[in-house]
């Protein structure tokens, strides 16, 4: 079976690195970087060694999927575009600038038959990945995705940040949320720089998150609570942590410490490697085996649902 021919629609950071990880990828190669930019399409397919076009019509008839890596504002139009080729397509998130517009990408992918992939990327983290063999019931969930500031993103921090640790906390509760609150506040552009919200699911599990592009250092924390552990995640370093208490000594009558025994362990964790690679990989197999993507269309228009609640709820308040 020959490989999976790929066209990288966009020549920005995103679709480099996408055609970067193809180029790597058994199962699969990048057959064109499509960008009506030459200046910068040209100089990406010379890198990662495939052909440029300027246009999906210059490159119709020998592809199979497509990674649409172009801004936000252009997603809809341009995956409407692959899937009317006959092309599975691959959407960068957020999948559309709406929820309803990603409802429609949904729709035309269930038409023409075609498999659409969200690109989540922090789904395919794989701290992330092993995450279900120790979440069974969570109580209390807290994220925090902390940036240093940069002028080249777009959307806010909701849409562009949080919408990761949203789509995860989504996937772990198995439900949507009944309640939610939120708050946001700008200092540097024009959109969110900052957001804090607060779901409640109706297990009674309560998550909160918090995303800023104007943090000091880079932070992917995620921390969750159960009844007999505490599970603490660092994406960034690509780790659990579980803890177990074990024992406690409440202190005498005019006693100033509590003294606490725990168990902590640090598990091996079953998945490896970089996440962009393994979001791949799960897309090329997906399309091979007929079977649904980890991050489907539904998910991405659940993830871009929930972005509207939350800024929604931050205008509220």
């Amino acid at each position: 079976m020959s490989d999976l021919a790929v066209a990288v629609i966009g020549a920005g950071i995103m679709g480099t690195n996408h055609a970067r990880v193809l180029s790597e990828l058994p199962g699969a190669r990048a057959v064109a970087i499509v960008d009506p930019d030459e200046s910068r399409g040209r100089p990406a397919a010379s890198d990662a060694g495939c052909d440029y076009a300027a246009s999906m019509a210059e490159i119709d008839g020998h592809v199979d999927a497509a990674i649409v890596a172009t801004p936000t504002e252009t997603h809809v139009d341009v995956a409407l575009e692959a899937l009317g080729r006959g092309w599975h397509v691959l959407v960068e998130k957020p999948l559309a600038p709406t929820a309803r517009e990603a409802d429609e990408l949904v729709l035309a992918a269930m038409a023409a038959g075609r498999l659409l992939a969200v690109g989540h990327v922090e789904r395919f983290n794989p701290a992330c990945l092993d995450l279900p063999r120790f979440v069974s019931e969570p109580l209390f969930i807290q994220t925090r995705r902390l940036s240093p500031y940069t002028d080249r993103i777009r959307d806010g921090v909701v849409r562009d940040m949080m919408i990761h640790d949203l789509d995860l906390v989504l996937s772990l509760a198995g439900a949507e949320p009944i309640e939610v609150t939120a708050d946001v506040s700008r200092s540097r552009s024009r959109s969110e720089d900052l957001a804090t919200a607060t779901l409640v699911f109706p297990s009674g599990l309560i998550a909160q998150l918090t995303a800023t592009r104007i943090g000091q250092d880079k932070v992917r924390q995620m921390d969750i609570l159960q009844t007999d552990s505490l599970i603490n995640v660092d994406l960034l370093r690509q780790d659990i942590t579980v803890r177990y208490q074990a024992t406690a000594e409440y202190p005498r009558s005019g006693a100033r410490r509590l003294k606490e025994a725990s168990i902590k362990e640090i598990p091996y964790l079953e998945h490896r490697g970089e996440p962009l690679f393994l979001e791949l990989q799960d897309f090329v197999t997906a399309i091979g085996s007929g079977r649904e993507p980890l991050v489907d269309g539904c998910a991405g228009v659940r993830a871009l649902t929930l972005c509207e609640r939350v800024l929604d709820a931050a205008r509220r308040d």
